[in-house]
């Protein structure tokens, strides 16, 4: 932890902080401000945000600044993201945002045990880091990266660990965008439960 990090959560590293449209998954259209957490120990080898992982790099923000801002930026939702934003304590955060009046979403790898209150959560699991118990049984969205062919089968057993609820999406990975997204198609026509997702963001250049 940086040093002079409190380990309430009532400061927390940010790498960055936006107003957007969420370019992935079920809310994918919707406009959203995220804030990035610095911080991450998954260490996905494809991460477009690897500038994110280090701890002790990125300024300290009060919750009530970072709720002061999502509610001044005018969007209904708060996405919490990274890095991986498990590894903080996030009660004091998503206390502010709920109070701000916002809807509290937050993506994942489900690696460390989560805590703070959330009207979404997006399980995107690793296999250099597999998700916590606690993890699969808040999913309210499975969204597994599909950078080899392997990642389907391994969607598929990933699948089997989240409630019958919990919407499932195949999202090809960024630099294999064109050969991923032909095996999905194919994995979703013979397993429709599945749906495909695409990181519509990057299509728009929206930042």
């Amino acid at each position: 932890m940086k040093s002079g990090q409190p380990s309430d959560g009532s400061q927390l590293p940010v790498m960055e902080q936006f107003l957007t449209i969420q370019g992935e998954g079920i809310h994918a259209g919707r406009v959203a401000y995220f804030i990035r957490l610095g911080g991450c120990d998954v260490g996905c080898v494809w991460c477009d945000v690897k500038e994110s992982w280090p701890l002790d790099s990125h300024p300290l923000f009060s919750v009530s600044q970072l709720a002061e801002n999502a509610k001044h930026s005018g969007a209904e939702i708060a996405v919490i993201t990274g890095g991986e934003p498990a590894l903080h304590n996030l009660e004091p955060l998503t206390g502010a945002l709920h109070q701000a009046g916002l809807r509290t979403h937050i993506e994942t790898s489900g690696s460390s045990a989560l805590t703070g209150r959330f009207d979404w959560v997006t399980l995107s699991p690793k296999k250099f880091k597999l998700p916590l118990q606690q993890a699969y049984q808040l999913a309210d969205e499975l969204k597994v990266i599909v950078f080899n062919q392997h990642d389907l089968k391994w969607a598929q057993q990933q699948a089997n660990y989240v409630r019958e609820s919990c919407a499932l999406l195949l999202q090809p990975e960024w630099s294999r965008r064109e050969t991923a997204a032909q095996w999905i198609i194919e994995f979703a026509k013979a397993h429709p439960r599945w749906r495909v997702s695409v990181q519509t963001h990057k299509y728009l250049n929206v930042p």
